[in-house]
């Protein structure tokens, strides 16, 4: 079924058609004309299905057709967990926006740089502010925005928003918008505090849930190789090296393991930059670049990488330290085989980690050997793991995931196993 026949107007439908989407996804095609009638909607996709189109084209719609007297009124107000994927989303509504025969703005607003200059910007006002919850409130602090007249609430990655502990800043928000108005709520899945939020807020949303199936499922092929955590960099550069990737996306779980691994491997003379949330904005845009144009071999990410970032033709995404949930598995190998091409997903696994990789293996629903690389195999064995209450595993050493420091909780748990 063609974009054609979704309700959208000539000027969007000329847009699309400049971006080459040749047909709509399985997400856009059910949601695209629910939201065009002004439904509250429940959008649940797997990550790269086109979730941003699905619901920038009807906003822009209906701001098309909107009175001119409402402009440079915000009327779309777009909530992403990071800057990264703030910037994307903004930068694709602004290139379908550019199409329409009236003048749209749209604001792109976060943290982590001056506000001085996203204030200036907003002088005069816009119609779409695409922003991180926390540089939103201190616009609205600031008087540079009023949300009073926000017609379409999209909360978009709602997951991580709340992963991230935006709930506090996404209920001051929501008390800032007009009661009535049309919710899109998107996400590759959803916990329950979302769920409990899409209840309270959504008025008869349409529910979809788009499910992966042969033809739509990234072709990334997934495997575990067992080492030793002390030898996982020496086998990370050895792979480097043999397999000639010319880009390769690394994801470990503390700022302090990506700066040591990328310190590594640029004096083993492979170019590599880190990536976390305590770079500054600036830093963190280079790398990006750079890694998108091929001038930057290695990133060494933690998780703020996982959700949104559209890298195209990235080859190799690497589980340097194993993600502390199934879903951030999926985001993050998700990063790679995207838009029809292949990938590979490595997981390192050491004898800490290896109760948990099989968690998280059960909750894929994928049975993967562990493989040896010739030089690298392991020393040490795994020993059996208790569990928390919420089922993931911990070694009563650490109390925890390799990388993630123990709670309180965590230690009661570990002794408790321990009997003690």
């Amino acid at each position: 079924m063609p974009f054609s026949s979704l309700g959208l107007s000539p000027s969007l439908l000329r847009a699309v058609g400049a971006k080459a989407y040749l047909t709509p996804t399985p997400i856009q095609l059910a949601a695209i004309p629910a939201a065009l009638q002004g439904r509250d909607v429940l959008g649940s996709a797997q990550t790269g299905s086109g979730k941003t189109v699905a619901f920038a084209l009807p906003l822009l719609q209906q701001l098309e057709n909107a009175p001119l007297e409402s402009l440079r009124r915000v009327r779309a107000l777009i909530l992403v967990p990071t800057r990264e994927l703030c910037t994307q989303v903004g930068e694709e509504i602004r290139s379908l926006a550019a199409h329409l025969p009236r003048s749209l703005k749209v604001s792109i607003v976060f943290g982590g740089v001056s506000i001085n200059p996203q204030m200036m910007r907003l002088r005069g006002g816009t119609d779409i502010v695409v922003a991180t919850p926390g540089r939103l409130l201190d616009l609205v602090h600031h008087n540079a925005l009023v949300l009073g007249s926000v017609t379409t609430l999209v909360l978009d990655e709602a997951d991580r928003l709340f992963d991230m502990g935006f709930s506090e800043e996404l209920g001051r928000i929501l008390s800032l918008l007009p009661e009535k108005r049309q919710n899109l709520f998107f996400s590759a899945t959803f916990p329950p505090a979302v769920q409990a939020l899409a209840q309270t807020l959504l008025r008869d949303p349409v529910r979809i849930e788009v499910l992966p199936t042969p033809q739509t499922q990234p072709a990334i092929a997934q495997r575990a190789i067992a080492v030793d955590a002390s030898r996982r960099t020496q086998l990370l550069r050895h792979l480097i090296q043999q397999n000639h990737w010319s880009r390769v996306l690394v994801f470990v779980a503390t700022k302090h393991a990506a700066e040591m691994v990328a310190d590594k491997l640029r004096k083993a003379r492979i170019y590599a930059e880190p990536f976390h949330g305590e770079l500054s904005q600036g830093k963190r845009t280079q790398v990006l670049a750079d890694f998108k144009a091929s001038r930057l071999k290695v990133v060494i990410a933690t998780d703020v990488a996982a959700r949104g970032l559209d890298i195209a033709q990235l080859p190799v995404v690497v589980n340097f330290d194993l993600p502390r949930s199934a879903v951030d598995y999926t985001h993050r190998i998700g990063r790679t085989g995207r838009a029809g091409e292949s990938g590979v997903a490595l997981s390192f696994v050491s004898a800490d980690t290896e109760a948990h990789f099989r968690l998280i293996e059960k909750r894929q629903g994928l049975n993967l050997p562990l493989e040896q690389m010739e030089g690298f195999e392991p020393l040490q064995t795994a020993v059996p793991a208790a569990m928390s209450t919420d089922g993931i595993p911990f070694d009563a050493s650490t109390g925890g995931i390799k990388g993630k420091r123990p709670s309180k909780k965590d230690k009661l748990r570990a002794a408790a196993a321990r009997g003690q």
